[in-house]
């Protein structure tokens, strides 16, 4: 089995570089008048608004079960995760191409643009180094899986989103960075316009990938295929189970439930039988520690 992935850790390493990078942005954009280097601002200063919503969630998401909510709030998680794909998309990406349309119409000229190149090249490394610990907790997660899967099958939405954010807003510095340099060389700030709208676009499309995955989770998704097989394939060796007839699964957040239909592999009495399938469920929770809730059916037939 992969590894889990140290959610907190990565949202603070995007935290913590996203604020340093807002500051600079805001200063240079105020000093430049550049449209990319503003909107690169308004993102930075978006996605540290989008990763409180994350710590909300991920706080949320560990309230014990209640009344009306019997299985917890996991799921809590997949609601502020949306919410910040919608951020990404509206305040980000909206946000970026008004800007990038506005500098068209205006053909404000470029000052002091040695500034926002530093400022820039100083978010590129503060970002690399943002995705390098989100990578880095991505390959925890993912194990043998390419990153590509990964993304798809994901259960961990808290993650997709910093890895969404962080690609954007690395991508999103190199834009504004040739759209800059090329204002620079060319003197004409419709390059600088042109990044401000290439930025927005890239903040859109990511939002809306972020957002389909979630929306998937928020629907209800079992756990990843993989962890599936392994659990059908842990069921079908231990001594007690004759036949495995189903197994579901659901994924709430950090928690699984897991529902199995079964046949014993002996026919004693129902104190015997009782005892057997408590150590199936306790083997169970052992080799897979997010399962918190565990449903077993006895039966002869599907």
């Amino acid at each position: 089995m992969a590894g889990k992935a140290d959610s907190v850790k990565t949202i603070f390493y995007a935290l913590g570089a996203n604020f340093a990078i807002f500051v600079a942005k805001l200063f240079a954009a105020i000093v430049t008048g550049s449209g990319s280097m503003l909107a690169e601002a308004v993102h930075s200063l978006a996605d540290c608004g989008n990763q409180g919503l994350l710590l909300l969630g991920l706080k949320r998401a560990k309230q014990p079960p209640s009344p009306d909510f019997p299985l917890g709030y996991g799921k809590a998680i997949y609601f502020w995760s949306f919410l910040v794909a919608l951020m990404l998309f509206s305040v980000g990406g909206i946000f970026s191409i008004y800007e990038g349309i506005h500098k068209l119409h205006s053909h404000e000229p470029l000052k002091w643009a040695w500034l926002a190149v530093g400022v820039l090249s100083f978010g590129i490394v503060a970002e690399a180094f943002s995705m390098w610990g989100c990578v880095r907790e991505v390959n925890k997660a993912r194990g043998s899986q390419s990153l590509w899967r990964w993304f798809r099958e994901s259960r961990q939405s808290e993650l997709i989103v910093i890895f969404g954010e962080d690609l954007a807003a690395l991508l999103g510095l190199v834009f504004a960075l040739v759209a800059v340099i090329a204002t620079m060389i060319t003197g004409n700030p419709v390059y600088d316009a042109i990044g401000s709208i290439g930025i927005g676009v890239l903040l859109i499309v990511i939002a809306v990938f972020i957002a389909v995955e979630v929306k998937a989770l928020l629907i209800g998704q079992g756990v990843e295929p993989r962890v599936k097989e392994e659990m059908l394939k842990f069921l079908g060796e231990r001594p007690e189970i004759k036949k495995v007839y189903n197994l579901l699964t659901l994924q709430l957040g950090p928690d699984v439930m897991v529902a199995i239909k079964a046949e014993m592999s002996r026919f004693l009495s129902p104190r015997d039988m009782i005892d057997d399938i408590n150590r199936v469920e306790a083997a169970l929770r052992a080799q897979f520690p997010d399962v918190r809730w565990c449903f077993f059916e006895p039966d002869a037939a599907d």
